[in-house]
């Protein structure tokens, strides 16, 4: 037998390092050759990592959460024949490890679950340890509560201690001989408090603490977050815009389309109508390097389209959406939310944006106050369409109605000019025929 070590392989994108966000795997696991090891995450792509051979998992180089370099040993395999360690004594080293007990080889059919927790790796790299929960132990309950006509055992000290206490000995375990009742008992029951609320109305205090590490997307996403609002000085503005007939347009337009265009929704109108109030303020395309001082105002119009996945948030974008027309700009925004769900999305597809919509769908709310993506300096928020009565000078009629709610980088864009915007395309949506006249 030999031992066969993997490296963190170039993952591409000329990155240096990658962030271990998922193990598959764990200690004493048998694998068969591609079975995935592990996933890293670089930017926002991740990649998973398979194994080169067939062995068993003695050793695992990280936690999840760390940020290991690319070519760092993550993974030591017992393997049939020589292995690669005799070749690159040199390199491994650092990372050898005292052999966990052999398992028994499963069948050759079988295969080994994913783990769904990673080992703790000591400090010098070597031995494996497990998972140590940093919840206290609750006291064990057994035996509690008692029946109301059983007489609970304990001795005359106890019962005054309890009476004292105000606490019902039907309602303490006993770990004493035949469930009796001691001190300790007491005591432990006034450490976990009473639970009597529990017996009459199925309520009980749940005091459990769980730690969850912010690792993967989420952190990238916190750390994200925290730039934008920590560097840029937001100010939000709220429009309520009409829209039946764009409503009205976008049914007509599905009804006629052509079997090889896209189903439209509201977002293709919005960028449309975000194109042509560009063109009169272009400022509002802008990147802002604070650190230079300098407002790289762009050309092109790349969308970045906020999408919830399962994975979180990630912003896919619309290349030049100026380029477009209605159908091509739906078509690229179902293709792109497709790619993000599914986690294949390219570094590409998810880079770039120099303007951003957000939108939570029917559960947007009245209104938002979203948070830039930063280094842009806008971003539309789309909120809940409503039907609503609106008065035209002689009576109140139904419409269909919905707010913006847009946020602006106020170093660079005056309320003013945020206003402006904004009213443009409140126009354009209310009065969709002009979204297609040049």
């Amino acid at each position: 037998m030999g031992e066969h070590i993997i490296k963190l392989p170039d993952v591409g994108e000329g990155v240096a390092e990658a962030e271990l966000v998922e193990w598959h795997v764990k200690v004493g696991d048998i694998v068969r050759e591609d079975t995935m090891l592990a996933a890293v995450m670089t930017d926002k792509a991740t990649v998973e990592i398979p194994s080169p051979v067939d062995g068993e998992i003695l050793w695992l180089g990280a936690e999840i959460g760390d940020t290991v370099a690319i070519g760092s040993p993550i993974v030591r395999l017992k393997v049939a024949g020589d292995g690669n360690v005799k070749s690159r004594a040199g390199e491994v080293e650092a990372v050898a490890a005292e052999p966990p007990a052999k398992l028994p080889t499963p069948k050759p059919d079988a295969v080994a679950p994913p783990a769904k927790t990673s080992p703790k790796v000591d400090t010098a790299g070597a031995k494996p340890v497990a998972a140590v929960s940093k919840s206290p132990q609750q006291p064990s309950v057994s035996g509690a509560p008692r029946a109301e006509s059983e007489k609970p055992l304990a001795s005359p000290a106890v019962r005054l201690r309890a009476k004292e206490a105000g606490i019902d000995l039907r309602q303490v375990a006993g770990t004493g001989p035949a469930g009796r009742i001691g001190h300790e008992d007491i005591e432990a029951f006034l450490t976990r408090g009473p639970r009597q609320a529990a017996k009459t109305s199925g309520l009980a205090r749940n005091d459990a603490i769980e730690d969850i590490k912010v690792v993967g997307l989420r952190r990238k996403i916190a750390e994200k977050m925290t730039l934008s609002k920590s560097r840029i000085p937001h100010i939000t503005y709220v429009e309520e815009i009409d829209v039946t007939a764009l409503e009205d347009l976008r049914a007509a337009l599905n009804k006629e389309k052509r079997a090889d265009r896209p189903k439209l929704t509201l977002l293709p109108f919005l960028m449309r109508a975000m194109v042509k109030a560009i063109a009169d303020q272009p400022s509002l395309n802008s990147l802002f390097d604070d650190e230079a001082g300098i407002i790289h105002q762009h050309g092109g119009i790349h969308i970045g389209i906020a999408a919830q996945t399962p994975s979180g948030l990630v912003v896919p974008v619309v290349k030049h959406a100026e380029a477009r027309d209605i159908w091509d700009c739906g078509a690229e925004v179902i293709r792109l939310a497709e790619a993000a769900k599914s986690g294949t999305a390219t570094r590409d597809e998810l880079s770039g944006s120099t303007i951003t919509i957000t939108s939570l769908g029917a559960m947007g709310g009245v209104a938002t106050t979203p948070v830039i993506n930063h280094p842009e300096v806008a971003i539309i928020g789309v909120n809940k369409m409503m039907v609503r009565p609106l008065w035209d000078g002689t009576r109140f009629i139904p419409r269909k109605m919905m707010n913006l709610s847009s946020s602006f980088d106020h170093r660079v864009i005056d309320g003013w000019d945020a206003a402006v915007f904004i009213q443009r395309i409140k126009t354009l949506l209310e009065t969709p025929a002009l979204i297609f006249v040049d």
